[in-house]
């Protein structure tokens, strides 16, 4: 077992990084859809819905693949014997911020449910400063794996 880990390493950790690429890209654009549909969608007639279908595919289609493949080629890595040293900071860094992550991403699924509903309770100013959480958590966990503090 320990073998094929380490033969599969490189294919593991790139198609890692692919998938939080994506995972990201999502985590900074579906608040700024938000954004736009707290903003603009009662200025044109059947707006709401098209935010709400964009919304939704973004989080089904991109997001919640990405993060599901992130998370398991993410514990892969982790398995991998000799790759993290868990008596050092940045392991643990890196953990609780992929896990704030991944809360983030969940508080924005049930955000697009409130919006489905039409019980969106939030302003666009709102979704703009939420829009900074995951910049804040991707910072860290860069800091950490780089610099490995």
């Amino acid at each position: 077992m320990t073998d094929i880990l380490f033969t599969l390493y490189p294919w593991i950790k790139a198609l890692h990084i692919m998938a939080v690429i994506s995972w990201m890209a999502g985590l900074f654009y579906l608040p700024r859809l938000f954004v736009y549909h707290v903003e603009q969608a009662g200025t044109v007639d059947g707006a709401g819905a098209i935010f709400e279908v964009m919304e939704e595919k973004l989080l089904r289609v991109i997001m919640r693949p990405a993060m599901i493949v992130s998370w398991v080629c993410g514990l892969i890595l982790v398995l991998t014997p000799g790759i993290v040293d868990w008596s050092w900071v940045w392991p643990w860094t890196k953990g609780v911020s992929v896990i704030a992550m991944t809360w983030f991403h969940h508080w924005l699924a049930l955000r697009y449910k409130a919006f489905a509903a039409g019980e969106n309770a939030l302003t666009g100013r709102q979704y703009r400063m939420m829009n900074e959480v995951p910049t804040v958590l991707m910072v860290i966990i860069v800091l950490s794996v780089i610099l490995k503090f």
